[in-house]
């Protein structure tokens, strides 16, 4: 019986993809096989010695200590894209409220006050305050063409936008799904100097902290309306916070609150509404269970962000799952301490990832329990399943 933990609540979608006659799953268990969670903060959470993998219902892993389960040989997986359409239709949402000062429109009307007649009064002299613009015509930037950012793309250019990207790591997946009409920015701030409309689809890292400082702001346009759907450290708050004053930026369209964007009249802050939505959370649960499910009864990896893409068909006999080092000679040792033992290797799959690496081997008979703890002593090992 494989056992599972969970933190927050996972989609039943998702638990429902883990067969109870074969998983115990709860939110208290002793000796969990993986860790299934959206939000809950793992950083400073000791590592069970039993955990063999960790699955995010989501895509982001801010949440996670990466590292510390990679040196453990732990992969991490998430769901990236089973989101997009969920934060696509936010951002087109986000767009809309700011061109047409919806927010501010709506809280007007609320506190009208008097008969029919009165309230038609006050509205026909004061409308023209909250006049907007149209979506149509406009350039949207697009900084980030991953899942969501291609679909962003994707759906603006429909409403009539012309539609700007940038992305130096573009896929060749993500590519094939983008608009032919989408144009390409020689860079970030040639793509942000000419939109009426910046949104961010990237991930937050030492790279992407404060992607959009001072320096990038006050190079759009005047007028321009920015989006963040990403994560709150990409954006240097206080730099926006005095656009806005400045009237710069006309509106900062955020999933982030904190307590400065909270009180400006200019910064429309959702709760973190992005992947709000019965679709996406059943989409991101299923998504992941699937993956740590592959992973833990066949030692599949797909879609790991710490670990390489590994995926071979089963064959009869007996399966061996290693995490290791990426240095030279290990798939060597490894293979010489199987043949030692007089184990015939059937099938053998090994990829690497920067600074770790993963094999799959399958054998012809079972692995004598010397030969395991030989593997596991080889320096550099850094995990050992029989699956």
């Amino acid at each position: 019986m494989l056992k599972v933990l969970t933190y927050d609540n996972i989609s039943v979608a998702g638990l429902e993809r883990l067969p109870r006659d074969r998983y115990e799953v709860a939110s208290e268990i002793q000796h969990p096989d993986a860790i299934l969670l959206r939000s809950h903060n793992l950083h400073g959470v000791p590592i069970p010695e039993s955990v063999k993998a960790v699955g995010r219902a989501g895509a982001g892993v801010n949440n996670i200590p990466v590292a510390e389960y990679s040196k453990r040989g732990v992969p991490v997986f998430n769901a990236p894209g089973a989101n997009a359409n969920a934060v696509k239709e936010l951002v087109i949402a986000g767009m809309l409220l700011a061109a047409r000062n919806i927010c501010e429109a709506w809280d007007y009307a609320r506190q009208l006050e008097g008969g029919d007649d009165a309230i038609h009064r006050q509205v026909e002299k004061t409308k023209k305050k909250f006049a907007g613009f149209e979506l149509a015509g406009k350039t949207l930037g697009v900084l980030g063409l991953g899942a969501i950012g291609v679909r962003v793309a994707n759906a603006a250019t429909s409403l009539g936008m012309h539609v700007s990207g940038y992305d130096p790591l573009l896929t060749v997946e993500s590519a094939w799904q983008l608009s032919s009409s989408v144009a390409r920015a020689a860079s970030i701030d040639d793509l942000i100097a000419k939109v009426d409309f910046l949104t961010l689809h990237v991930p937050l890292n030492d790279q992407t902290r404060h992607l959009v400082n001072g320096a990038r702001i006050s190079i759009m346009r005047k007028g321009a309306v920015l989006l963040n759907f990403s994560r709150a450290g990409i954006v240097d708050d206080p730099r926006v916070i005095e656009a806005l004053d400045s009237g710069h930026l006309h509106a900062y369209v955020c999933d982030f609150p904190s307590r400065a964007m909270l009180s400006h009249p200019r910064a429309l802050v959702l709760p973190h509404l992005g992947a709000s939505t019965v679709e996406a959370e059943e989409n991101c649960a299923v998504l992941v269970a699937d993956r740590v499910r592959d992973f833990l009864e066949n030692g599949n990896i797909r879609y790991s962000v710490n670990f390489p893409d590994v995926v071979m068909s089963r064959t009869e006999g007996v399966r061996l799952g290693i995490a290791n080092e990426n240095v030279p000679k290990m798939v060597g040792q490894i293979s010489g301490a199987l043949a030692d033992a007089n184990l015939n290797i059937l099938d053998l799959l090994n990829k690497s990832r920067g600074e770790v690496a993963y094999t799959l081997i399958d054998l012809n008979t079972e692995v004598p329990a010397e030969t395991l703890n030989h593997i596991r002593g080889i320096k550099g090992v850094l995990s050992v399943r029989v699956i």
